[in-house]
């Protein structure tokens, strides 16, 4: 290394869509946190997850290779333990590594490369959420369904709010004990909230933050003329008829979100507090991103599992202003292109040799200013697709096949709002064949469609056996040496102050 190898601080919001965020135009939302990143960073304006549902998109960053490389199908998809990670790489560089939060990791290895968690998961790591492709009519009753839109409104408490207090306080804690212990690694720590992820509920404090008359309602209403097949089995999915919902309740929920918004934002304020008061800011690298957007009622639809925008694009930001011109990045990128950006981040801005191919590119190149790749690609595999669910964003167009269902072509700097298919468009013909042809050199889709049908029988017979009898779970389960964190007669009492005490006192 040329020089010290520099930390990172990598922030993850849940479901946050960029296009309700204030730096993507939104004009009503609260961020000043994230603004005050974005304003001072490096923003990109064409970010996408890799697969629009929770865990696929995170094993996808974490691994920097498209889901059907890794098994990536659903929220109950294993992440196979030899897989390596951002955090593997960067633990091999020397790096110490920790998350505090959410990752939805699934299976037996609840670590990933990650040295330590700071918190255990929100959501369960067992395979008991799988998808049933051959059953598609019996709804689990883990499937979302329209509550969270319905019963949206203020609240005192919730389980996100738990989980989130606790994820940002134990990231602060992790960044003080690291300024006062002496540790000698640099760190990469990711915290990872739940919010803004329905249920749509935030405390009130929040929801005053808005004018309930100024929330805006979605740009494109409900409409059966925009009723793709994909997009009907969406709203069976979470049971959501012509009659389901009203306006009021559509307003009520995005004015939590909103507030959600805000509340992430705090959060993650009081990190980046932590941060400057420790004085590890001057050498730290901030990454924020997302695991996927939210479609918060445009086109009739909600929550992600589309390769629609508001589902599939995400929030992205570098701040690194001294080494980073401040800038934004038009050309597409993924989230998959995390691990190679780390990687290369580690290494002195070359890449490591590594252990497996990796699907993502480093973002190096867009925040130097020397060029960079225009693509993102995605698959989905996922509640609502009854067969991979592919998608090719480059230049201005979006591409979407999947077997069953008619071609999706979208020219995103025309028709921002996805409101016009062109793949049966005369003028259109020969770009769809190129997007077709190109899809059937890359993927052999009927291969990829068996293996995620045998993935979920073996699945769903492991999980229903693994419910019987003595019930032995996989969640992660912090431990914390209480023996050792305050006032014990085992350390002489001045001694543990001045460990505890940052700074030092001058004169100690």
């Amino acid at each position: 290394m040329t020089r010290k190898q520099p930390n990172i601080l990598f922030l993850m919001a849940d479901q946050m869509a960029a296009s309700a965020l204030p730096f993507y135009g939104h004009p009503l939302v609260k961020t000043p946190h994230l603004s005050r990143l974005a304003a001072e960073g490096v923003v990109f304006d064409s970010a996408y997850c890799n697969s629009p549902l929770c865990a696929p998109s995170r094993f996808v960053l974490m691994a920097g290779q498209l889901p059907s490389r890794i098994g990536a199908y659903d929220n109950a998809a294993d992440f196979p333990a030899d897989t390596p990670t951002f955090a593997h790489y960067l633990r091999d560089a020397g790096y110490t590594t920790a998350l505090s939060g959410k990752m939805h990791f699934c299976g037996p290895d609840q670590l990933h490369g990650f040295e330590e968690r700071l918190t255990t998961d929100i959501y369960p790591a067992d395979y008991g959420w799988y998808v049933d492709w051959e059953d598609f009519e019996k709804r689990p009753s883990y499937y979302h369904n329209m509550s969270s839109v319905i019963e949206a409104g203020p609240c005192v408490r919730s389980n996100q709010l738990d989980f989130d207090d606790e994820v940002a306080f134990r990231a602060q804690r992790f960044l003080y004990d690291y300024a006062r212990n002496g540790e000698q690694r640099p760190f990469c720590l990711t915290v990872s909230l739940t919010h803004p992820h329905d249920p749509y509920t935030i405390p009130q404090e929040y929801w005053d933050r808005y004018d309930h008359d100024d929330i805006d309602m979605p740009r494109v209403p409900y409409s059966r003329d925009l009723m793709d097949p994909h997009s009907k089995r969406l709203r069976y999915v979470y049971q959501c008829d012509e009659d389901t919902i009203n306006d009021a309740q559509i307003r009520n929920a995005r004015h939590a979100y909103y507030g959600a918004l805000s509340y992430v934002d705090d959060q993650l304020g009081a990190v980046l507090k932590a941060l400057e008061e420790t004085g590890l800011d001057e050498d730290t690298i901030i990454v924020f991103s997302g695991d996927h957007g939210d479609m918060l009622g445009e086109r009739g639809l909600w929550y992600k599992m589309s390769w629609f925008e508001d589902s599939a694009r995400v929030p992205m930001i570098v701040h690194a202003p001294g080494r980073f011109t401040p800038g934004r990045v038009k050309e597409s990128v993924s989230t998959m292109d995390l691990l190679p950006t780390f990687a290369e981040l580690a290494h002195d801005g070359t890449a490591p040799d590594y252990a497996v191919p990796v699907d993502g590119r480093s973002l190096i190149p867009h925040l130097t200013g020397n060029g960079g790749h225009d693509e993102a690609i995605g698959e989905y595999c996922g509640e609502g697709a009854i067969a991979p669910l592919l998608m090719i964003r480059r230049g201005r167009y979006k591409f979407v096949h999947t077997a069953p269902d008619p071609d999706q072509l979208f020219d995103l700097e025309a028709d921002p709002l996805e409101l016009t298919n062109l793949a049966e468009d005369p003028a259109h013909l020969d770009l769809c064949k190129q997007f077709r042809d190109e899809i059937a050199r890359h993927w052999d889709t009927e291969k990829l469609h068996q293996q995620v049908l045998d993935s979920q029988r073996r699945r769903k017979l492991v999980a229903r056996a693994n419910m019987k009898g003595r019930v032995t779970p996989w969640d992660h389960q912090p431990v914390f040496d209480a023996s050792t964190q305050y006032m014990r007669n085992t350390i002489d009492l001045d001694d543990l102050e001045a460990r505890a005490r940052f700074p030092v006192p001058s004169g100690s």
